[in-house]
C-alpha cells in the first residue's frame, strides 16, 4: 500500500468511526430527550463526541504528530478544532437542511452523513496545511 492510499484508507477509517461516534450519539440524544431545542442538542452533543476521537486517531495515525507537552497539545488541539468550525457549520447546514425539506430521522442523519464526508476532506487540506505541520512551516503559513 503506497504512503497516500494508507493515508486515504486510514483517514477514511477514522473518519467513519467519527461519524458514527457523532450519529449514535445524536440519536441516543434524540431518544432520551424530547424538550425544546432536541434536534440542535443532538447535533452540539454528536459533535462533540466526535471531535476528540478524530483528533486523537489523526494526530497519531494521520500525521504522526507528536506535540512536545501536554499545554502544546491544548493548543494542537484548540487549533485542530478551530479549523473544523467552518466545516462543522457546512456539516450542520446539510443535516438542518435534510431535516427541513424531508422530515425524518431517517432523511436528517443521510444528510448529516453527506455533510460530515464533504466536511472531513475539506478538514483534511486544512488540517494537513495548518495544522500538523512542521514548526517553520506553520510559521511561514
Amino acid at each position: 500500500m503506497t504512503g497516500m492510499t494508507r493515508i486515504a484508507v486510514f483517514y477514511a477509517i477514522f473518519a467513519l468511526l467519527a461519524s458514527l461516534a457523532n450519529l449514535a450519539t445524536q440519536a441516543f440524544v434524540v431518544l432520551v430527550y424530547h424538550g425544546p431545542w432536541a434536534i440542535q442538542i443532538s447535533i452540539a452533543a454528536g459533535t462533540l463526541a466526535g471531535l476528540p476521537l478524530k483528533y486523537v486517531l489523526e494526530k497519531r495515525f494521520i500525521f504522526a504528530f507528536a506535540a512536545d507537552s501536554l499545554s502544546h497539545d491544548g493548543r494542537m488541539f484548540v487549533l485542530y478544532s478551530f479549523m473544523g468550525v467552518f466545516t462543522t457549520a457546512l456539516f450542520w447546514m446539510t443535516e438542518w437542511a435534510f431535516h427541513i425539506a424531508f422530515e425524518t430521522d431517517l432523511m436528517r442523519y443521510t444528510g448529516g452523513a453527506i455533510g460530515l464526508t464533504l466536511g472531513y476532506v475539506i478538514k483534511y487540506q486544512l488540517d494537513k496545511r495548518f495544522v500538523f505541520v512542521a514548526p517553520s512551516r506553520a510559521e511561514s503559513a
